[in-house]
Formats: C-alpha cells, sequence, structure tokens
C-alpha cells in the first residue's frame, strides 16, 4: 500500500500555535494540496471560536487546498473530509459499524465524539482564496466533561473505546490515503457521490433532533441532506432546509 498519495505535501512540526493558522500562512509560498500535522498545540479552537483541547498523542492537522469552485461549493468539503475520517478510522482498526458522521463536522465512534473538524479560508466574498480544512481527532485522549459545551455529545478517544493505540503520523498516512481519492471524486463529479456515501453513515437518520442556530432551537426528526448540504428536518410546519448550526442528540 502507498503509504502517501502523489501531489499531497506533508509536514510535521512539533509545536504550534494552531494547525489551521500555520497551514494558512504557508499557503503563500507552498503548493497546495499539503497537509500539516503538529504534535502539540497551544491554542487550537473548534467551531465557533471555542477551545479545542489536545492531550499530548492525540491528533492535530490541517489539509491546504486551492479550490477552483466558489466558496458555497467548496465549503462541501467538510462531507468529503468526514468520509475521509471514516475510511481512516476503519483502516486503522477494522471496525465500520463503531463509526457514524454527525451532521455538519464531526466523526461519532459508538455515540460519542472522536473528531471534528474546521473549515477556514482567507478569501473575501466570492473571491476564493486557500481553503484550510483542520482536523482534531481523539486518538489516546478526551477532553473532560468540564471542557465540553453543556448538552454537547461527550467526547471519547479511540483508544479508550476500542483499546487500539495509533500515532499521529501513522494516522496522517490513513487520512491522506482516504482523503486524496475522494477529493478527485469530488472535483469530478461534484457533491451527489459524496453525499450519498455520507448518508450511509449518518448519525441519527430518521430520528428527532435539535438544530441550535444561534437564533432560534429547532426539532425536528433528521429526514436528508439535500444537495447545498443543508439539514433538513421534518418539523410540525413543515421541513426545513437549515444552513449552519449546532446539533443535539
Amino acid at each position: 500500500m502507498s503509504q502517501w498519495p502523489d501531489g499531497y505535501g506533508r509536514v510535521v512540526l512539533e509545536e504550534v500555535g494552531s494547525t489551521l493558522d500555520e497551514g494558512l500562512a504557508m499557503a503563500s509560498d507552498r503548493p497546495a494540496p499539503f497537509l500539516v500535522l503538529a504534535h502539540r498545540q497551544t491554542t487550537a479552537r473548534g467551531r465557533r471560536g471555542r477551545a479545542w483541547a489536545m492531550p499530548p498523542g492525540n491528533f492535530a492537522a490541517t489539509l491546504v487546498l486551492r479550490p477552483a469552485e466558489p466558496p458555497h461549493l467548496a465549503a462541501l468539503r467538510s462531507f468529503v473530509m468526514s468520509l475521509a475520517l471514516h475510511r481512516a478510522f476503519v483502516e486503522v482498526c477494522g471496525r465500520a459499524d463503531a463509526f457514524a458522521l454527525k451532521w455538519p463536522n464531526d466523526v461519532l465512534l459508538r455515540s460519542g465524539k472522536v473528531a471534528g473538524i474546521l473549515l477556514e479560508s482567507t478569501g473575501q466574498g466570492a473571491a476564493m482564496g486557500p481553503l484550510a480544512i483542520g482536523v482534531g481527532v481523539n486518538l489516546v485522549a478526551a477532553p473532560v466533561a468540564d471542557e465540553v459545551e453543556a448538552g454537547a455529545v461527550q467526547p471519547v478517544s479511540l483508544r479508550g473505546e476500542t483499546g487500539i493505540t495509533v500515532g499521529p503520523e501513522a494516522f496522517l498516512d490513513a487520512l491522506a490515503r482516504a482523503y486524496a481519492p475522494l477529493e478527485q471524486q469530488f472535483t469530478t463529479l461534484g457533491f451527489a457521490p459524496i453525499r450519498a456515501a455520507w448518508m450511509e453513515h449518518a448519525a441519527r437518520l430518521g430520528e428527532t433532533i435539535i438544530a441550535r442556530t444561534g437564533r432560534e432551537e429547532i426539532t425536528g426528526t433528521f429526514e436528508d441532506v439535500d444537495a447545498d448540504g443543508n439539514l433538513l428536518l421534518r418539523t410540525p410546519k413543515g421541513l426545513r432546509a437549515i444552513a449552519a448550526a449546532d446539533v443535539f442528540f
């Protein structure tokens, strides 16, 4: 098996503030795509600026791309990376049924959060700059309960749930191998096949969930994800398409 996909750069650092920031800073003088891994992060962040805890031995990396698509299409790569993470987990532990994908950008292991994804770009408005896809994975340890938002899915670690220990660099190799063919599929065939594959692993499909948008809380049945990546909830007032929200079970 090839250890690294052709055409992708690989950077491994001991410590950075954030791999997202480091990747975007490196994009000005390094050809994309490339992945940058750090063994330690000092100012890591998650969605909506929340802190992201990184105990020693966990995984923090960012993939930097130069998308040809407009921003709303380039953002669908959160689903591409979710699928790549699922496949990387299956490669390293062989337990496909243990993992599920939580809209919009988390990976669950036995109903606990084992990985998260965050997208950022330096572009302005319709101008698409370098796209950074940050990935955090609890390989060996999970944050403690008081580091997690109230009501959120509780974090778990790969080692804690499966007994399998995987090093960050080994997981980086598995993730790169999984991502590269999915990126090729996305750029040539569009979102439809990615969406279909993502839905095969969707967490809580057909069940009642809560979506909090910052302006309102919407309760409904998780019915689908549409062609734009929106969450479709069946509510008493009809079908709602939600572009961005935090989801609670």
